[in-house]
């Protein structure tokens, strides 16, 4: 050995410098640090919108007690809650044909202290203009929306022309009962079925 430093040269040296450059990992900087926070809290954050989904799902459909039915499409609960049949119109007591009838054909099916379970629909709006809940209601496991519906009592309206989860049923429903004169088909001749508009069976 001369004492002088060897250095190498070619394909050795260019190993060399790999070698070195695999051994310098590289250093996390504030920006990616807060980079991957901010991931991991919208990951968090997202995880914690899908549970409170899941936990509004599972929690629906809700059950109540009757205290008394107002008209043929709405009744009232005891413990103050004010229940709109959605996707279904009847006509009005006393202003339109067949009015008491079908008040009385709806407080027929859910008498007072009736135990009913009340469906909300995700594609529908959860409250009406009046504040009453919009929901498909049942009574020994019978969805009265669409029976009031197939007997007459009521017809299929669809606001704003938005087709809720058991829009086939309420139009199938209402063409049985208008073919077989049931109800208010057969007792109003004014009359006509239009699901994109609310109810008018004319005058009583």
């Amino acid at each position: 050995m001369d004492g002088t430093r060897h250095v190498p040269r070619g394909k050795d040296a260019g190993r060399g410098i790999a070698a070195r450059g695999a051994c310098q990992a590289p250093r996390p900087t504030f920006w990616t640090l807060s980079r991957s926070l901010s991931l991991l809290a919208v990951v968090l954050l997202l995880a914690a919108t899908a549970c409170e989904r899941e936990e509004e799902s599972t929690a629906s459909p809700s059950s109540g007690e009757v205290a008394f039915v107002a008209d043929g499409d709405t009744l009232r609960l005891r413990d103050g809650r004010s229940v709109r049949l959605v996707q279904i119109d009847a006509p009005e007591p006393g202003v339109e044909c067949f009015g008491k009838a079908a008040s009385r054909a709806l407080a027929e099916l859910v008498p007072a202290g009736t135990r009913v379970e009340l469906e909300d629909d995700s594609g529908l709006d959860p409250r009406d203009r009046f504040g009453r809940l919009l929901r498909y209601v049942y009574a020994d496991k019978r969805n009265l929306n669409v029976l009031l519906v197939e007997r007459g009592s009521a017809a299929p309206y669809f606001f704003r022309n938005a087709h809720g989860r058991y829009a086939r049923e309420l139009l199938a429903a209402a063409g049985r009962a208008v073919e077989g004169r049931r109800g208010l088909w057969g007792e109003c001749p004014g009359a006509h079925l239009n699901p994109r508009r609310s109810l008018d069976s004319g005058p009583p």
